[in-house]
C-alpha cells in the first residue's frame, strides 16, 4: 500500500508531499486562487507521471534489446476539457525524443508495449477518457 503525507509549507496552497520513498514534491494551486508558483499544478503532475512512467518502461525495454540510447526527452501538449464540472485530460499529445544508436522500430515498439501494456498512468488516463497520441523522433 503506497503512503503519502502533505504538509503545507507555504501561503495557502503551497504543500510539500513526501512518499513512502521519502520523495519530496512540491504542489501549488495557479495564481488566480492564491498559489504562489510554489510548486506544480496537481492536474499537471498527472502529465509528468504519464512521462515519467512512459519513460521507465521505454528505456527499460530499449536496454534489454540492447539499444543504445545516449539521449531522451519527452514533450507532452494536452487538453482539457472545457465547459465540464471537472476539467480532464482530453487529448494527450506526446513526443519521444531517442537518440543514439538504436532501431527507428524498436523504439516504436517500446513505446506501443508502455501505452498499451505497461504503463499504468496511461491506462489510469485512458479510463478517465483521454486519449493519448504518440509520435516518435529518433537521431535529430
Amino acid at each position: 500500500m503506497a503512503k503519502i503525507e502533505l504538509i503545507r509549507v507555504q501561503g495557502d496552497y503551497g504543500f510539500e508531499t513526501i512518499d513512502d520513498n521519502d520523495s519530496l514534491t512540491r504542489i501549488d494551486g495557479s495564481p488566480e486562487i492564491g498559489g504562489r508558483n510554489f510548486g506544480a499544478r496537481p492536474m499537471n503532475l498527472l502529465l509528468n507521471a504519464l512521462a515519467g512512467c512512459a519513460s521507465i518502461d521505454v528505456i527499460m525495454i530499449l536496454k534489454k534489446q540492447k539499444q543504445d540510447v545516449t539521449g531522451y526527452k519527452v514533450v507532452i501538449n494536452a487538453e482539457k476539457e472545457q465547459d465540464k464540472e471537472f476539467y480532464l485530460w482530453k487529448n494527450i499529445d506526446m513526443t519521444f525524443y531517442v537518440s543514439g544508436n538504436v532501431e527507428e522500430g524498436r523504439v516504436k515498439r517500446a513505446v506501443e508495449l508502455s501505452m498499451n501494456k505497461y504503463c499504468s498512468v496511461a491506462e489510469t488516463l485512458k479510463r478517465a477518457g483521454a486519449k493519448i497520441n504518440t509520435n516518435i523522433v529518433v537521431n535529430q
